[in-house]
């Protein structure tokens, strides 16, 4: 495989001084530093869920591994709403650290941009609709990641080719496509549309570098896009799985009993909680061992996945592909 070192320029590129337009999108349980430092050699970045640590102290030690072995910029993602009791210190610790970008998915990032920007520190909204594109670039966000109906974990309700366009016509600051991307043609049709760049996951769930079990990188491998299904079990929000026999067996939908509990005002907030708190267990469980039980999260991008690779075969192989399709 050839080695590409042009840059491809872009708003992307020019804000995080990176080789590639793409952001190794944050994957709750999957993303590790070895995969963030590998992603900055290779000229991307990458960023990590914050609640992948369990702790202020396991968070920080990361922080510091990825401070001194990156070659380029790195972003933390934070849940906004109400549900992340740590995100007050999560959010000081980044800043603390002064990590280049934030990622912000849920609630409201009025406080997270605020801070951030105290520090110089770029912030990132997800969003899914001109509504709420419009109230995070009024408060500062310096650019909206656009998350597609495509998308693995909670995906968009709109097609790229609806909600790129929409978003570019209705705010002014850049955007970045999230979803359904897995190749290099696919990264020419979004800059095409009039993104800046992508965060691309799934793909990089079956590397090397990767610490999730063989057999979830199998699955990756082994399963395409018309695999992959919404399940409401796991928090409640409808969240893309791989449809394993065992999905299969116990259904993608809550039961009776569930929704109904759901809909009791006084109840909601709580079944909510415990929905979450149990359906993220059965993914962490799923992700690190062997188990019949297999729930695995990914996107419909596994369908560009044919074999467990290093990182930078990865994103060589893109670049390569971006370009071949450039020349065609």
């Amino acid at each position: 495989m050839q080695e590409i070192h042009q840059v491809i320029s872009t708003p992307l590129t020019d804000m995080l001084k990176i080789r590639y337009p793409i952001i190794m999108a944050p994957m709750f349980l999957v993303s590790n530093t070895r995969m963030v430092i590998e992603a900055s050699h290779c000229g991307i970045t990458g960023s990590i869920p914050a609640l992948n640590y369990r702790d202020d102290k396991q968070f920080r030690a990361a922080l510091e591994e990825l401070k001194s072995e990156c070659s380029g910029p790195f972003g933390i993602n934070l849940i906004a709403n109400k549900s992340n009791v740590r995100l007050k210190e999560q959010l000081h610790t980044c800043l603390e650290y002064q990590v280049d970008y934030i990622i912000t998915s849920l609630g409201n990032p009025k406080t997270i941009i605020e801070e951030s920007h105290k520090k110089d520190m770029l912030v990132f909204c997800d969003v899914i609709d001109d509504g709420y594109a419009k109230k995070v670039e009024s408060l500062g966000a310096d650019a909206l990641i656009a998350v597609n109906s495509d998308a693995g974990g909670h995906a968009g309700n709109l097609k790229a080719e609806q909600l790129i366009p929409l978003l570019k016509s209705s705010c002014h600051i850049p955007v970045i496509s999230a979803g359904g991307v897995g190749n290099g043609e696919g990264l020419r049709k979004m800059l095409d549309l009039g993104a800046c760049g992508i965060s691309m996951g799934s793909p990089f769930i079956a590397t090397e570098e990767s610490p999730v079990s063989e057999d979830y990188k199998k699955a990756c491998v082994e399963y395409n896009a018309d695999d992959i299904v919404m399940s409401t079990k796991l928090s409640g929000t409808p969240c893309t799985v791989i449809n394993t026999p065992y999905v299969q067996k116990t259904g993608t939908q809550q039961n009776a009993v569930e929704r109904m509990l759901n809909k009791n005002r006084s109840l909601k907030k709580f079944v909510k909680m415990l929905t979450f708190y149990k359906g993220m267990k059965s993914l962490e469980k799923a992700a690190f061992s062997t188990t019949y039980k297999t729930v695995w999260c990914a996107g419909p991008s596994i369908q560009y996945v044919s074999s467990v690779r290093p990182v930078k075969e990865v994103i060589g192989t893109l670049i390569e592909e971006y370009y071949n399709h450039i020349a065609t």
